[in-house]
């Protein structure tokens, strides 16, 4: 028997069609599984402003939310024995740094974290060179930690994934879109999620729409910048086509709901096993944390590739427990897994708001529905 009950469906579905009839986007996804059921898969609005009707099948940007699929790609390379946490990137990639020098220090786990000190360069600024892999590559061998390594946690918004990608093809030998097929997507029949598009898929992706910021919430001088401009080049086939595993996975919330509640189950759902559970308690014990964020200028706990609940700015509830982990995507969308209540949830839209307050209330509104039908 389901721990939601059918009355607290209706309501969450209330609750998810005003966020509609509001305005706060045009279209929207929510999946939650609970003790590895699925017991909600909304769809509502559309596409983009003048779109056809969203369906559950739709697929979106997701933003940061692709980081935990690269994440885990590489932890099952881990469980495996093929590396380790505490092995220098330089070990697997020789490429990456020269010897004796301080980036040569720079550790798997850094990386994980958001504590290498290589959270941004030129190639951030740079969306038409994305979409070469090499060149890519050669920028961060070029790249000098902006920060000691090991030293101050500051978000990789985007080298986190070409990095992580990058180790991921050395130590596998297979490209980091191939490999997480076969290693997190494939298993779990996530058969509309993928990092970019592949050359025989249709580019059939939701429209983003940037929303200006309430006239009421002031800027607090948190986030990447103007979240607008940000998303922007993330409307393109070019970049849908692209592979840039921080932030073009192309995917629905139900497909991520299963992804988490796949981790909240200690790695194994249905039969299919991504990680042991000796991996999953690794990856999302608390690595790192900060009152203010050497990118973001906010706080944050960081696990091995996940953001871990327990601070006024995650969203994955207004008070959400310590033990939750899971990743929100540029003010729109957001995943998380609660190991202990077993819950696996991810909120999509394609409507980008400010991410430093107005993403966080919308998404917390409908974690905190669904906690509360819950106890």
């Amino acid at each position: 028997m389901s721990r939601l009950a059918e009355s607290d469906r209706e309501r969450i579905a209330a609750l998810f069609d005003r966020h509609l009839e509001v305005g706060l986007h045009h279209g929207a996804q929510l999946s939650v599984y609970v003790d590895g059921e699925q017991v909600l898969d909304l769809a509502g609005g559309v596409t983009g402003p003048d779109g056809d009707d969203e369906t559950t099948d739709t697929r979106h940007v997701l933003f940061s939310c692709t980081k935990p699929y690269a994440a885990v790609t590489l932890h099952a390379l881990v469980d495996d024995g093929e590396l380790a946490y505490d092995d220098r990137v330089v070990d697997h990639w020789p490429e990456f740094a020269d010897d004796e020098s301080e980036k040569a220090e720079i550790t798997v786990r850094q990386v994980l974290s958001h504590t290498s000190g290589l959270n941004r360069g030129e190639i951030d600024d740079r969306p038409d060179r994305w979409g070469d892999w090499d060149a890519v590559v050669e920028h961060l061998e070029s790249m000098e930690p902006n920060f000691p390594p090991g030293e101050q946690p500051a978000y990789h918004a985007l080298t986190f994934g070409w990095l992580v990608g990058e180790l991921v093809r050395r130590v596998s030998g297979t490209p980091i879109e191939d490999a997480a097929a076969e290693r997190v997507f494939d298993p779990l029949g996530m058969a509309d999620t993928g990092i970019g598009l592949r050359e025989d898929e249709d580019d059939d992706v939701a429209t983003l729409v940037g929303f200006e910021p309430f006239d009421r919430c002031r800027d607090p001088g948190e986030g990447l910048g103007d979240h607008t401009a940000v998303a922007a080049p993330f409307n393109t086939e070019a970049i849908h086509r692209s592979v840039i595993p921080a932030a073009n996975g192309i995917g629905t919330a139900s497909d991520m709901a299963r992804f988490y509640a796949c981790l909240a189950n200690d790695g194994e759902l249905e039969g299919a096993r991504l990680l042991s559970a000796e991996t999953v308690e690794k990856m999302t014990a608390l690595e790192a944390e900060t009152d203010a964020d050497g990118t973001l200028g906010r706080e944050g706990r960081f696990a091995l590739g996940f953001w871990k609940g327990g601070t006024t700015v995650a969203p994955y509830g207004t008070l959400s427990p310590k033990r939750v982990f899971g990743h929100a995507g540029l003010g729109s969308s957001v995943g998380w897994a609660d190991p202990e209540e077993n819950i696996g949830f991810s909120y999509v839209t394609n409507g980008v708001r400010d991410g430093s307050y107005e993403h966080v209330a919308r998404v917390n509104a409908l974690a905190d529905a669904v906690r509360l039908a819950l106890e």
